[in-house]
């Protein structure tokens, strides 16, 4: 497996239940210390007789609110480390907390949970369902949360208005630009207020002036809702946004870069 390779989109519970279990916890645990804390994580994966190391002891703290970028060349470890931060794959060895919870020692069922209620998740390749509507595809995570029709709407429509789809809500994704729908994606990534929104090259597929309208409406919602943004990317146009660049190269984190204040 390379870091070319897609991060799933693994988002429902794997509890069959649409209530968050216990062992999600509250925001307030981790507010005095990083949002997201790694020691010394490794990743190995077995490809036939060969061991590939995609990780080799990485440490990283990242603080609420931040706006950074994992940034990288194809191979370096920017998608692995992203799928492991949102609880899509667990490291080999190390430790690894998001909002103050070891998710190495997550069972299946309660890493859905912990994803449901703590990361929200942009693909490079939008990842709509095709036969849902622009709010459908909107509000699905909070459908997979049990929360109630009305509520859903309350959250979602706001949203679609701030990224200017609010007129759009009953078109299907094929009828919309592919800026449009990744700023659907936006949107469902959001509507669950998480900790933290992952994006995997999410400016890959756009052109330079829907990725900067969209890299736009990203910090404008970092800065209001103090949302926390964690990309991987090796887009020169994201990486001169991010306030934050750490840079990594053949598994390992090779420096961190801290943008001036304006």
């Amino acid at each position: 497996m390379n870091d070319s390779t897609q991060m799933n989109m693994e988002t429902g519970s794997g509890s069959g239940s649409t209530e968050p279990s216990e062992s999600v916890v509250s925001p307030a645990t981790w507010k005095n210390g990083a949002l997201i804390r790694l020691r010394q994580i490794t990743r190995i994966y077995q490809e036939g007789s060969l061991e590939v190391l995609a990780l080799r002891g990485v440490d990283l703290d990242v603080e609420e609110g931040e706006f950074s970028a994992l940034a990288g060349p194809s191979g370096s470890g920017k998608t692995t480390l992203l799928n492991i931060i949102g609880v899509l794959d667990h490291p080999t060895s190390g430790r690894a907390e998001v909002a103050g919870r070891d998710i190495g020692q997550l069972q299946k069922g309660e890493a859905a949970d912990f994803r449901l209620s703590h990361v929200g998740f942009i693909f490079q390749a939008y990842n709509l369902v095709p036969v849902l509507t622009a709010y459908e595809n909107a509000e699905f995570t909070l459908l997979l949360r049990g929360v109630p029709p009305q509520e859903r709407r309350d959250r979602v429509m706001p949203l679609l208005e701030r990224v200017g789809l609010a007129d759009m809500a009953d078109r299907k994704p094929h009828e919309l630009s592919g800026g449009q729908q990744q700023r659907v994606a936006v949107v469902r990534a959001l509507a669950t207020q998480p900790a933290i929104i992952l994006a995997d090259e999410p400016t890959a597929n756009l052109d330079s002036d829907t990725s900067a309208g969209l890299l736009d409406l990203m910090q404008v919602l970092n800065e209001e809702l103090r949302t926390t943004f964690l990309f991987s990317t090796h887009d020169p146009v994201v990486i001169g946004r991010a306030r934050r660049v750490i840079r990594l190269l053949d598994g390992r984190v090779t420096g961190s870069e801290t943008a001036a204040a304006d």
